[in-house]
C-alpha cells in the first residue's frame, strides 16, 4: 500500500506513542509531546483528529479545533518517506469535510514561513494569507503564517 492509500480513521490515545517519532522527525525544535497530543484527544466536543495508517505503520495525523465561529487546523503531519504521494492533500479535504459538516465556513491554520511544501498544500485548497505572528515558533523563532480558507 502507498501512503497516499493508508485508511484513514480516528486518532485515538492507542495511536500517542506511534505519532511521537513522525512528530519529532518534522519538527525536531518544537515537537509536541504526548501530554500535548493527550490534551488535544480530550476535548472531545471541539477536536477531531484522524490518523492515516498504512497496517499499524503511522504514516501521517492531521487534527482540527471546532470553535464557535471559525475551525483551526491544529496540526497536519505527512511521514518523512510517505510525503509526495498525496497524504497531506486527503488528511487536509477530510478536515475540511469535518469542517463543513459541524457548519463552519472558516477554517484557519498556522503554517511555519519556511515551510513552502505546505503552503504550497493550503494554496491548492484554497487557503490564502491573513496574517503572520512574528517568532511564533519557538525555540527556532521562525513566523507562522496564518492562512484562512473561507466558503
Amino acid at each position: 500500500m502507498t501512503a497516499g492509500a493508508a485508511r484513514l480513521e480516528r486518532f485515538r490515545w492507542w495511536h500517542v506513542d506511534a505519532v511521537l517519532p513522525v512528530e519529532a522527525a518534522l519538527f525536531p525544535d518544537e515537537p509536541w509531546t504526548a501530554r500535548t497530543f493527550w490534551s488535544e484527544l480530550g476535548q472531545v466536543g471541539t477536536r477531531h483528529y484522524l490518523v492515516a495508517l498504512d497496517g499499524a505503520a503511522v504514516r501521517g495525523y492531521a487534527g482540527l479545533c471546532d470553535y464557535p465561529d471559525e475551525a483551526w487546523v491544529q496540526t497536519l503531519a505527512v511521514a518523512p518517506d510517505a510525503q509526495g504521494q498525496g497524504l497531506g492533500g486527503r488528511l487536509l479535504r477530510a478536515l475540511l469535510e469535518v469542517a463543513e459538516a459541524l457548519g463552519q465556513r472558516t477554517v484557519a491554520l498556522e503554517v511555519r514561513a519556511d515551510n513552502a511544501a505546505a503552503q504550497a498544500l493550503y494554496a491548492r485548497h484554497g487557503f490564502t494569507r491573513t496574517g503572520v505572528r512574528r517568532g511564533y515558533y519557538q525555540p527556532s523563532g521562525v513566523d507562522a503564517l496564518v492562512l484562512t480558507r473561507r466558503s
